[in-house]
């Protein structure tokens, strides 16, 4: 991400598209994108999905876990596939990650089949370009201060003694019309040998129906460059040798 490295820390990246519940759709439109896309995506499955959605409601903040039939379209290796439900699209990519050029021809591949088999899209509810790091240390302990530009701070008169955290900041672009939420927690406890942590960076539209289905593609791209932006601007040059760099000369 930004910079080449030769062990990213990237363990899932999705690009997700749901269009507006007054957009037609019906259970044809699962096996028609297929015909579109099998060939890069050639094995199919049928699954139950989970999603959980948090909702403001009068006693506060409220989860709501929704259950699903979804379909999933794997590649060969199965280290990429395409999620569809009900007005959603969702391509989804594992660890090894292939870079942005590997990855974007396989979103483009994916809308262009929606778009095309779901010829009257009323809209757009909400785009997403998500990417979850896993960042493994070598050694514990560890002050997040020397490895990160996003992290917990404690003040002098607090416990430093910390079992768990989570820190979490929703940037704002586009005038508004984009959120960047961008969260850093521990995957385990940090008295571990080797602490670990989640890296957590989800560009999305916040206000639904703002973004037109022309736009989608290139909404994308500008998305992956502000995630781009924002990783790099969350970690230092500690984390980079960890990462381990790959200059534009070619050294590490």
């Amino acid at each position: 991400m930004g910079k080449k490295y030769k062990n990213p820390p990237i363990i899932e990246a999705v690009c997700e598209f749901r269009l507006t519940p007054d957009s037609p759709w019906d259970l044809t439109v699962p096996g028609l994108i297929y015909e579109k896309i099998k060939k890069e995506f050639p094995h199919r499955e049928q699954r139950l999905i989970q999603e959980i959605e948090l909702t403001q409601g009068p006693q506060g903040l409220q989860q709501q876990i929704r259950t699903q039939e979804g379909v999933l379209f794997f590649t060969e290796d199965r280290k990429m596939f395409v999620h569809i439900g009900p007005h959603l699209l969702a391509i989804n990519c594992l660890k090894p990650y292939p870079s942005w050029t590997g990855f974007q021809p396989k979103i483009e591949k994916a809308f262009q089949a929606l778009i095309e088999t779901v010829e009257e899209i009323k809209g757009l509810h909400r785009v997403g370009l998500r990417y979850i790091n896993k960042i493994e240390m070598l050694s514990s302990p560890i002050k997040l201060e020397d490895y990160f530009e996003f992290y917990l701070y404690l003040g002098t008169r607090l416990p430093q003694n910390v079992a768990n955290f989570i820190v979490g900041c929703d940037f704002l672009y586009a005038n508004g019309r984009d959120q960047c939420r961008v969260q850093l927690k521990p995957t385990a406890s940090l008295s571990s040998e080797r602490p670990s942590f989640f890296l957590d960076i989800d560009y999305f539209t916040a206000k639904p129906n703002e973004l037109k289905v022309t736009e989608a593609i290139n909404w994308v791209k500008e998305a992956h460059n502000v995630v781009e932006e924002i990783f790099e601007g969350c970690i230092n040059d500690r984390l980079r040798a960890l990462f381990q760099e790959v200059r534009e000369d070619g050294a590490s």
